[in-house]
C-alpha cells in the first residue's frame, strides 16, 4: 500500500534518571507512547518502531531533576496518505450519501456522494443496501466489500482521516477490478502491493512524554509496543483472508468467472 513507509530517524530521547538501569525499556516506552497517533515531525501515524541506543554515553540535563539524553537510532514504520494516492479498505457502512470504509482495520475514510461515479446507482434492500453500476450488474459495493479508492484529503488533526474518491480509473470493488481491470488485475491476484520504503533522516531533540517508572504505565507501554510490531502483519492477514472467501464467493455465484 502507498501509504506505508518506512523512515530512519536519528533522535534524542531524555529519559529519567529512574530509568538508567534499562535505558532500551524507556526508550522504546516513550516511542510507544506515540503509537497509532500523527506526529508532524514523522508526517505520519507511527505504527511500529525498532530502537538501537547509540553508543554508552549520554548528555544530562541541568535542572532540578537531571533528565540525560539519549542518543537513538530507529526504524520507523508510517502510515502517510497523501492526496492521489490510492489506497484499499473495507466498506463498513454505506448509504445513498456516503460510503464509509476503514484502512488497515484501523483509520476512517469516507467518500461522499459528489465523490462515487455517477454510473453507480444505490439500491436499499433488506442488508443495508448497495451501490451497483449500471454498466456492469456484477460491479457491487456493499457492506464488508474491500474497495480501492483515490485519497482526496487528508484530515491530520483527525489522525489523518480520508476524503476518498471512487471517480479515478482503476478504482472500486477489489473483486471486480481483479477481473476486468487489465491494469491492475495482476498487481491485485498476486497480491503486491506499492508500499515505498523510503528512507528519512529525522533529527529531533524532544523532552516530550516524560513519564515516571510507575508499574502500570510501564505494563501498559510495554504491551503497545510488542502489538505494535505485529499488529500490521496481523492486518494485512486478515485483509487478504477477507478478500480471498470474497473471491470464492464470486467464483461460486458465477461458476464462469476467471481471474485475468
Amino acid at each position: 500500500m502507498e501509504a506505508l513507509r518506512e523512515a530512519v530517524a536519528e533522535l534524542t530521547v531524555y529519559v529519567h534518571p529512574s530509568n538508567a538501569a534499562d535505558v532500551r525499556r524507556a526508550v522504546a516506552r516513550q516511542l510507544s507512547a506515540l503509537l497509532f497517533s500523527y506526529e508532524d515531525r514523522f508526517d505520519g501515524v507511527l505504527l511500529a518502531h525498532e530502537v538501537t541506543v547509540e553508543g554508552d554515553q549520554a548528555k544530562i540535563l541541568n535542572g532540578l531533576v537531571p533528565y540525560f539524553g539519549v542518543p537513538v537510532h530507529a526504524n520507523l514504520l508510517l502510515y502517510s496518505p497523501q492526496p492521489d494516492m490510492i489506497l484499499e479498505g473495507k466498506v463498513e457502512l454505506l448509504g445513498k450519501e456516503s460510503i464509509h470504509a476503514i484502512v488497515l482495520g484501523v483509520f476512517s475514510a469516507a467518500i461522499m456522494s459528489d465523490d462515487i461515479r455517477e454510473k453507480f446507482k444505490f439500491k436499499r434492500k433488506g442488508d443495508g443496501g448497495k451501490f451497483i453500476s449500471w454498466t456492469d450488474k456484477q460491479h457491487v459495493i456493499r457492506k464488508g466489500s474491500m474497495i480501492r479508492f483515490s485519497v482526496k484529503r487528508v484530515d491530520t488533526e483527525m489522525n489523518c482521516h480520508i476524503t476518498g474518491s471512487l471517480i479515478p480509473p482503476h478504482t472500486g470493488s477489489m473483486i471486480w477490478l481483479s477481473i476486468h481491470d487489465a491494469e491492475f488485475a495482476p498487481e491485485i491476484n498476486s497480491g503486491k502491493k506499492r508500499s515505498s520504503n523510503i528512507g528519512i533522516k529525522i533529527e529531533q531533540n524532544e523532552q516530550d512524554h516524560r513519564t515516571d517508572d510507575v508499574p502500570f504505565q510501564a505494563k501498559r507501554a510495554a504491551a503497545w509496543y510488542h502489538i505494535s510490531m505485529h499488529s500490521l502483519i496481523l492486518i494485512q492477514v486478515l485483509t487478504a483472508i477477507a478478500y480471498s472467501n470474497s473471491v470464492e464467493e464470486l467464483e461460486r455465484r458465477d461458476p464462469n468467472a476467471s481471474h485475468a
